[in-house]
């Protein structure tokens, strides 16, 4: 599953082959297996506002995992039922996941973010039989548990009348689970998309997403794990990002993760967090990045260790690459994949991977070529859609009961991502937007990442997203919204002095003819731009 000991790209990726073992199991992995060879192996560290940091060996997930197995099996919890968990970054959550995979359960990650109705909406569609949350997700499911008859037991890591207790059932069941033979292709965790351009769909993934992702982890976070390498992530462990770019290929490799307290995202407190406990390897989307650029001159205020950075869920751009390489001291690795197929596209600057402004190329194990409509390979310079080669470990068992959507999802041997992009004759991979974003206008065919990239390179823009905007005379033109930096009030001469600022720097047919401020974008739970609102929003107002 490691990547081979080379240097060089071109050598890397013609010798990797995939070696995962017949009976591969997620929860033996990145525990029972550690706690054989080194119980007293740090895994988890929790920082704490105070400082009073806690921290998790090998051996105590390993024993916890078991006995909450136990607990959930003695409430008739059995292979393939759905357990949802509705749960912040803590051991808690590490400790559930663990079992659940031992199980050969299903895991169901939610958003603490998530409203009633989200929350409903995959609770039923995935028909869970279980949940473990807080009190905050508590006061949710409150609210829907009538309206869901197949969720059998509620599970509370906060002391509840009305919740079973995660304490009191771990506590009463023995620390030794015999665990379910699983392969490679049993369904191991179900995540559900983020919703962008429609209903949420369960992609359903096996126990191989694991092993999958190991090349892509290697690549991008250089050479991973390297003696003191220690990981931490401001990306909820409840999606893609969070649990298969950051906890759980490191838990498999042996390297520390950082928990840190659900909230708002803050500069601020990102830096102390990595400074405080001497993160080396940081999972960052490019949304948490911009706002990162708040804070003046970071390394001066915060000792930071920082030895990589990845960066993932939307285009990265070459103006925020410019800032981290000289602010941080680190060339962000920005990488490419989606719930149904991850972590496919890598840069590397160790391996001399790394272009401002791409997101890098094909990572060893993985196929991904730029394809027309009607499925063809297209040549270097031409915009299409980014496809991934079946089959690939990481790529998804299915949509959840959906199998006409999993058949649309492929054409032709290919994963049909539904973005879009162009493959220059290095093979490094730029990305232009989802096909739904891109803004048709006299003619031209424009995507909105590299409008803000250019809009972010201005001094007053915190944030921006671009969109079309319907038009009689030139189908659409560009519309840009704006969040502004602190100290930059909105007026007319600062959007027209921002017009001027891409029309110079870009093209007259890319620049928005109209720009708003904004208090803020929507946002999913994960900091991608949901456009479509925007778009919808702009064709609302004529």
């Amino acid at each position: 599953m490691r990547l081979p000991s080379f240097d060089r790209y071109g050598d890397l990726y013609r010798d990797f082959s995939w070696r995962i073992p017949e009976d591969f199991n997620i929860g033996r992995a990145v525990s029972d297996e550690w706690a054989v060879r080194d119980p007293e192996r740090v895994c988890l560290e929790h920082f704490s506002p105070d400082g009073d940091h806690l921290s998790l060996t090998y051996g105590k997930l390993s024993a916890a995992s078991s006995m909450f197995a136990n607990a959930l099996a003695s409430l008739g919890i059995k292979r393939g039922d759905r357990v949802a968990l509705l749960m912040p970054q803590s051991f808690e959550t590490v400790i559930a996941h663990v079992a659940i995979y031992k199980m050969g359960v299903i895991a169901l990650p939610l958003a603490l973010l998530f409203g009633i109705e989200a929350l409903e909406y995959r609770l039923r569609i995935s028909g869970a039989a279980a949940i473990i949350t807080n009190d905050f997700g508590l006061d949710r499911i409150r609210q829907i548990r009538a309206r869901l008859p197949e969720l059998r037991h509620v599970i509370s890591v906060s002391e509840a009348a009305d919740a079973l207790s995660f304490a009191d059932l771990t506590a009463s069941h023995a620390p030794v689970f015999e665990g379910e033979k699983t392969t490679p292709d049993d369904p191991a965790l179900m995540i559900f998309t983020s919703g962008t351009t429609g209903p949420p769909k369960g992609a359903l993934h096996g126990h191989r997403v694991l092993p999958g992702h190991i090349p892509g982890m290697q690549f991008a976070h250089e050479g991973f794990p390297k003696v003191g390498d220690k990981v931490w992530t401001p990306s909820d462990w409840a999606w893609a990002g969070g649990l298969l770019n950051a906890l759980l290929p490191s838990l498999l490799l042996g390297v520390p993760v950082v928990s840190s307290p659900a909230q708002k995202f803050d500069a601020d407190t990102a830096y102390r967090i990595m400074a405080e406990m001497k993160v080396r390897n940081a999972f960052i989307p490019p949304t948490a990045l911009r706002l990162m650029r708040s804070v003046s001159d970071p390394r001066s205020k915060y000792d930071l260790v920082l030895r990589t950075i990845g960066s993932a869920g939307e285009a990265l751009g070459r103006e925020t690459y410019d800032w981290a390489r000289r602010t941080l001291g680190v060339t962000v690795n920005e990488f490419y994949g989606q719930t149904e197929c991850n972590f496919v596209l890598s840069s590397s600057a160790a391996f001399g991977v790394t272009k401002a402004g791409a997101i890098g190329r094909a990572v060893p194990g993985h196929r991904v070529a730029i394809v027309s409509e009607a499925g063809d390979e297209l040549p270097a310079g031409e915009s299409g859609q980014i496809a991934i080669a079946s089959p690939d470990p990481v790529m998804f068992l299915g949509y959840w009961n959906d199998a006409a959507a999993t058949e649309r999802k492929f054409l032709h041997g290919w994963l049909l991502t539904g973005d879009i992009g162009r493959q220059d004759k290095d093979g490094y991979v730029t990305f232009e937007g989802r096909d739904d974003d891109v803004i048709t206008s006299s003619g031209y065919r424009i995507g909105p990442a590299e409008i803000e990239d250019c809009l972010i390179g201005h001094p007053a823009v915190q944030l921006a997203a671009a969109v079309g905007k319907p038009d009689a005379v030139r189908t659409e033109i560009v519309k840009a919204y704006i969040v502004l930096s602190p100290g930059h009030p909105p007026s007319e001469a600062l959007a027209a002095e921002i017009r001027e600022w891409v029309k110079m720097r870009l093209s007259m047919h890319e620049y928005p003819r109209e720009v708003e401020f904004v208090e803020s974008l929507p946002l999913t739970t994960t900091g991608k731009v949901i456009r479509r609102l925007l778009r919808e929003k702009a064709a609302a107002e004529g």
